[in-house]
């Protein structure tokens, strides 16, 4: 920009008000409006006849002998008449000078809102802590995150948990070689109790803070299992067999339904907020949607949706916080795609290819995004943006497959675990935006009103 264009930017800026002021001014006066209303009375509607009523362009096209003496008396005419005009409808009188400026590039009226501002998302682990003897296999779930802010984490066939709010450590359960390796872990929704899942089939309900084992459940499976949620006081199970077994753990005889469509391996398994939709996902490629009002007691529950899109195992499953209709599902290596899925229809709404084998899925809690980790060959965490899916960041670190992930309490900061026995800590989510959202209702607690489990 010029030295003349500064100073002509300069004195237009003095001479106007603010903005709101200039709105102001402009409806309390008469005078300074922002169009021209015509004065009938100063136009000349004769001449205006005469001209739309008479060709002008018949003596241009077809010209016709006249004498210099003719020329003159037209000219003369015209002159007398005003016939030279070239505008039909004219104004005698100029409209009147607005006494303010208004302001008619729209876009300096947006620009004057101050931005939004851009979250700065780290690129690299605040934290990371050993896994020595991580189990290297994509069909399990070893790692979760309680609403007590207590970490669980499987290393082989021993059970640890981590507290986040002052970073000590301590041994949960470490069973035998012939029950083990552990091969899921789950917290209750109180943050108290911990279901641990074992490769000999039995199922364990552990009391975190007394370090005491509640029950053992058995019979729900023939072989591990790999994938458990919780459902309120109901804990459901999904195994090697295919099977998934709502187990109430408040009665002796715990096993109330069970759900059949899978041929192989249940690998992810997940509770709609609600409560009423359960997503279940396996190595046979499908992806099940079940509606807990059609759970059975007597026979296996028919599936509300059996979807056939993805070309591998399905994993990796996320309900969205902001849709309750939404689920988010991921594919394995032959697949390598998130799909978007419409559950009261079962309709896809979107798919998109990573390049790579999706292990796992979390919703951002504040902000309409997604984080997905992979496995070969960057063996990344990505941040989408919902519903664009359009990448805002990468997060590189680990040097094997990002086989697990789970989110803080808070829904700040992302734990992942990986095949290089690495546990690392992401803060993805920045901080959760206190001011404006209200409080979640406090999930009911699947033991308040028992004394002691049988």
């Amino acid at each position: 920009m010029d030295a003349g264009s500064v100073t002509s930017s300069a004195t237009k800026s003095q001479s106007q008000s603010p903005l709101q002021d200039q709105f102001l001014q402009r409806k309390k006066s008469r005078e300074n409006l922002d169009r021209f209303i015509p004065n009938r009375s100063a136009m000349d509607f004769d001449y205006a006849h005469y001209m739309l009523t008479t060709d002008p362009k018949k003596g241009k096209e077809n010209p016709t002998s006249s004498s210099p003496a003719r020329e003159a008396y037209q000219k003369h005419l015209a002159e007398t008449f005003n016939m030279n005009r070239t505008r039909i409808l004219a104004f005698k009188n100029k409209p009147p000078t607005p006494t303010d400026a208004v302001v008619t590039d729209c876009s300096s009226v947006h620009q004057s809102k101050p931005a939004k501002a851009r979250r700065y998302i780290p690129q690299t682990s605040e934290r990371t802590l050993d896994a020595p003897d991580l189990v290297d296999d994509y069909y399990l779930n070893l790692l979760d995150w309680g609403s007590s802010n207590v970490l669980a984490i499987a290393l082989g066939s021993t059970v640890y948990l981590w507290d986040a709010a002052d970073g000590n450590t301590s041994e949960l359960i470490t069973v035998d070689d012939e029950v083990g390796p552990v091969t899921s872990v789950k917290w209750a929704p109180d943050g108290r109790h911990i279901s641990v899942g074992l490769n000999n089939s039995d199922v364990q309900l552990w009391d975190s803070t007394s370090n005491k084992l509640l029950r053992t459940m058995r019979g729900c499976h023939q072989s591990r299992v790999g994938s458990l949620d919780w459902n309120n006081h109901i804990l459901t199970t999904g195994g090697m067999d295919g099977r998934i077994v709502n187990n109430d753990v408040r009665i002796r005889s715990h096993i109330v339904e069970t759900y059949s469509g899978h041929h192989q391996e249940v690998c992810g398994l997940k509770w709609s907020a609600s409560g009423q939709q359960l997503a279940s996902g396996g190595n046979d490629n499908l992806l099940h949607i079940w509606d807990r009002s059609m759970a059975s007691t007597n026979s296996p529950t028919q599936w509300l949706h059996r979807i056939e899109d993805h070309t591998a195992a399905v994993k990796a499953l996320a309900w969205c916080p902001f849709q309750s209709n939404l689920l988010a599902s991921g594919g394995g290596g032959g697949d390598k795609c998130i799909k978007f899925w419409n559950t009261h229809t079962g309709a896809c709404l979107n798919s998109v290819d990573t390049g790579s084998q999706v292990c796992a899925l979390l919703w951002n809690q504040n902000e309409r995004e997604l984080l997905s980790s992979h496995g070969f060959s960057q063996n990344q965490l990505t941040l989408w943006k919902y519903p664009s899916m359009v990448k805002m960041a990468e997060l590189t670190g680990h040097t094997s497959r990002v086989l697990f992930m789970a989110q803080s309490p808070d829904g700040c900061t992302v734990a992942s675990a990986a095949g290089d026995e690495t546990l690392r800590f992401w803060n993805v989510f920045g901080s959760p935006q206190v001011a404006t959202a209200k409080a979640a209702p406090k999930a009911a607690e699947p033991f308040a009103h028992l004394n002691r489990i049988r």
